[in-house]
């Protein structure tokens, strides 16, 4: 092998280790970030959870209150009607 292709080899062999070592940092740091982003997004799916478990209860508690009104304008409706009779 003459001088110039083992100049060569040195420069590829050299530039694949430098290549080598960049993806393997890259791809930890992908790793850690995949972790972090399960992490935030089981933290909003809790998050989510929590407030529809309080938007039902709010609408549980507001129900029976929605029904009263509703029987209440019903009946006024009928006394003005039986009125106007």
């Amino acid at each position: 092998m003459n001088l110039a292709a083992e100049i060569l080899v040195i420069i590829l062999s050299v530039t694949l280790t430098v290549f080598l070592v960049f993806a393997i940092i890259l791809i930890v740091y992908l790793i850690n970030l995949t972790r972090q982003i399960r992490k935030v997004t089981d933290s909003a799916e809790r998050t989510v959870g929590n407030i529809e478990s309080a938007v039902s209860q709010a609408v549980k508690a507001s129900l029976p209150g929605l029904f009263i009104e509703m029987v209440a304008k019903f009946f006024k409706k009928f006394k003005k009607s039986k009125e106007e009779k």
